[in-house]
């Protein structure tokens, strides 16, 4: 189906300001329907869940549309999709549910590549049984994390994975499939950190072998909070801490306190955008919501893809520029550095012609210095749903004065 970008762009208040947006992977720009449906569970009859009055039938529709449309999207069930403050937040809060069964001796398996919320909950886990952290590498050279670098540190001994989707750093989208049998094959979990993948690739928590599945819909043109997807049974094995009155129902029984009934409601308006990428975006498009979001990716993939060689092609008529995104597999993300010009310094010559392109190591410490970065990162530029051709010209045309 056809993409139409014009029409994708006038959906979304924020670029009338005239910047060009190259900080997707930390956070897209946000659509009109999403404020709008936001703006409408807050500011209508809203109380607390029930089924007593039109004020809580209405939370109690904000979430259950909310499940719904996100077991959509990551091809899961509803009744394993737990809502959190952020990914960040799930991690630490599933790390303390599922060490309560480690014990010194047993493993667990992080890597290089991830997110730091991907890496540090579960180290810090670990320590507090003693448990073993086993760390898998990535090549440096070409971004890539093959499968074998984790695969050869599973043993009868490991109990968890941790793996990212697709780096939110570079790109490099690793064997999630392979990675997978691999550690199951030996009785151990599989935690996948999709936040940057989701924005770019549509999930099959099945197909991917994920026993969890992170996301956050403030990555894909939604509000900010965290998803947690899991298959309800497992789920259901898990015993948490929680308050005494909270109920003991799944997936509930992970989350604490009163849910943000506004935020479930425009990640639903999200996850309803998303499948309007593609053709005229009419909700109302025949197939299901599932259906409408392949046709959408595979039409947002063709509009990445070709922005993204134009921007390959840019950048390498440009003196001095190293791009760190180098993996076979990999999201329209690109870190790069440059000689004699501080990342940073770069970031704010774009900034006056209003790009934004920031420079960091976005929370992807270790890959950062794997890559002999440190802490500092490079300049990131990332693609999302609304960015152009003009965007890209404006931001090739914007570095090649900054590092004139």
């Amino acid at each position: 189906m056809a993409y139409d970008v014009t029409r994708i762009r006038s959906e979304f208040p924020s670029l009338e300001s005239g910047w060009a947006q190259f900080d997707g992977p930390g956070g897209t720009q946000t659509p009109r329907s999403v404020g709008d449906a936001v703006a409408s569970v807050l500011t209508g009859p809203l109380s607390n869940r029930g089924t007593t009055g039109v004020s809580e039938e209405r939370a109690e529709a904000a979430v259950h549309g909310f499940r719904l449309a996100m077991a959509d999207l990551v091809d899961g069930h509803p009744r394993g999709i737990v809502q959190g403050r952020s990914a960040t937040q799930l991690a630490y809060d599933f790390s303390r549910h599922l060490s309560k069964q480690w014990a010194a001796g047993h493993e667990v398996v992080v890597t290089r590549l991830d997110h730091d919320s991907n890496v540090r909950p579960w180290v810090q886990a670990a320590e507090r049984v003693g448990a073993v952290v086993r760390w898998a590498d990535f090549d440096p050279a070409t971004g890539e994390l093959p499968a074998e670098a984790v695969t050869a540190l599973l043993s009868n001994r490991t109990r968890l994975v941790a793996v990212t989707a697709a780096s939110n750093l570079i790109g490099t989208m690793p064997d999630i499939p392979a990675i997978a049998a691999a550690a199951h094959a030996v009785g151990a979990l599989v935690y996948v950190d999709g936040v940057h993948y989701t924005a770019h690739e549509l999930p099959a928590i099945g197909t991917l072998g994920a026993d969890f599945f992170t996301c956050s819909p403030y990555k894909f043109l939604g509000p900010h909070f965290g998803v947690l997807a899991a298959d309800p049974e497992l789920l259901e094995s898990i015993a948490p801490d929680k308050l005494a009155p909270s109920t003991n129902v799944v997936p509930e029984r992970f989350e604490f306190g009163t849910l943000p009934y506004e935020l479930l409601a425009g990640g639903t308006a999200a996850i309803d955008a998303l499948a309007g990428l593609a053709g005229d975006g009419e909700a109302d498009a025949a197939g299901s919501r599932r259906a409408r979001l392949v046709a959408s990716y595979a039409a947002l993939h063709e509009h990445e893809e070709t922005l993204r060689t134009r921007l390959d092609a840019g950048l390498a008529e440009l003196p001095g520029v190293t791009v760190w995104s180098r993996a076979a597999r990999r999201t329209p993300t690109l870190l790069m550095t440059f000689s004699g010009h501080e990342a940073s310094v770069v970031t704010k010559r774009l900034a006056e012609g209003k790009v934004l392109a920031p420079s960091s190591n976005f929370y992807a410490l270790e890959a950062s210095r794997r890559l002999g970065l440190g802490d500092a990162g490079g300049l990131r530029v990332g693609l999302a749903p609304y960015n152009d051709a003009n965007d890209v010209e404006r931001l090739l045309d914007g570095l090649a004065a900054a590092l004139a």
